[in-house]
């Protein structure tokens, strides 16, 4: 059976993703998505997820809505395309619950890792994008933006978080590829071109 391939943007606030996200759908005819938010019921729950007045959230709460969010963004967008043989490029994926959930918010990522096997039903991306720069640069991009809930938090969070990403990167490097995204943006796109078609050869 021919199916696509799942590709995945990860990284930190200010990093980019979004961006060469849609520059690589745009370049592989790909279906371009994004979690949360990737669905009708993904948005109403990032609307949650992300809205400023929420803020006595619990924090096993808001890992069990970003599940939710990804079971069905996996069920109604991402395994229908992949299985009808269109390439899906996303913007944040299971593994962003993994790094905000688990190593920002401080629950343990073994049991976020748990919840999300089964929320996405074992459909992990094939190869992991992850923007990185370093905080300052990430810090300045965000200056003039209205930030969201997520956004908000403080740097010792932000920091959890990108040391998250790059502990992932470390333990999948098969799956994984870092790239410097203080680079300017056609850099960065170059080598996120070229990453895809070294590790999934399209």
């Amino acid at each position: 059976m021919v199916t696509g391939r799942y590709i995945a943007f990860e990284g930190a606030e200010g990093c980019g993703k979004s961006t060469h996200a849609a520059r690589l759908a745009t370049t592989l005819g790909a279906v371009l998505t994004r979690e949360t938010g990737g669905t009708a019921i993904g948005q109403r729950i990032r609307d949650i997820l992300h809205d400023t007045s929420v803020t006595n959230l619990s924090h096993r709460a808001e890992a069990l809505l970003t599940a939710a969010d990804r079971a069905q963004h996996i069920e109604q967008v991402v395994a229908p395309a992949l299985a009808g043989g269109r390439h899906v490029v996303s913007d944040r994926t299971v593994y962003s619950a993994l790094a905000y959930q688990g190593y920002g918010r401080g629950l343990p990522p073994q049991e976020v890792r748990q919840i999300n096997e089964w929320a996405v039903n074992g459909l992990w991306p094939e190869l992991v994008l992850f923007l990185d720069a370093p905080t300052h640069v990430l810090e300045q991009r965000m200056q003039g933006r209205q930030l969201d809930r997520f956004e908000q938090e403080g740097d010792d969070f932000h920091q959890r978080v990108r040391d998250g990403f790059h502990e992932m990167a470390r333990a999948e490097p098969d799956r994984w590829v870092v790239i410097d995204a203080s680079n300017d943006p056609e850099a960065v796109a170059r080598a996120v071109r070229a990453a895809v078609q070294r590790y999934l050869g399209i």
